[in-house]
């Protein structure tokens, strides 16, 4: 069972601190990777991180399970956190996120799609992304582009 699963049957709906991860995928031409959700919503893939996880194990178990594809290499844009992460979802639930962002190039293996997460998996330009990014990612993208890393391409990998 996930953790904020076990987590939510002891505290119902109140308010937890959930610590996660999403990775920027970048190709040759410099887009990046995005997922539709079944809410019609754009955004990075990653997720929640479980007991005895890092935050670049979730990064990277997430990535796998969510597009079939395996990163490496991560680099580190930002954490992401404060009281503009606070979430309620549809079901009630309310939470803290704590986000690590990072990017990548290393990229092997053969997009899959996971249909119970996922509607589609679409690489975008970085100045032509989808009115249905959430702001929350959009802020991750942007933040990505402030600190210039989308000129490094120097190491770019991929099999």
């Amino acid at each position: 069972m996930e953790y904020y699963k076990y987590l939510r049957q002891y505290i119902g709906h109140s308010p937890l601190i959930l610590p996660g991860a999403v990775v920027l995928i970048l190709n040759q031409q410099n887009q990046v990777l995005l997922q539709k959700r079944h809410d019609g919503q754009w955004g990075l893939p990653g997720g929640l991180m479980d007991l005895g996880e890092s935050l670049e194990e979730v990064a990277k178990r997430e990535v796998f399970e969510e597009t079939g594809l395996v990163v490496e290499k991560l680099e580190l844009i930002d954490v992401f956190s404060g009281s503009e992460y606070y979430l309620k979802v549809p079901n009630g639930d309310e939470l803290y996120s704590v986000t690590a962002v990072y990017y990548t190039r290393d990229v092997k293996g053969e997009m899959k799609i996971d249909y119970s997460e996922s509607q589609a998996l679409h690489y975008f330009s970085l100045d032509g992304l989808p009115k249905e990014l959430s702001d929350e990612y959009r802020g991750y993208i942007e933040r990505y582009i402030e600190k210039g890393i989308s000129t490094a391409v120097n190491s770019f990998k991929c099999e």
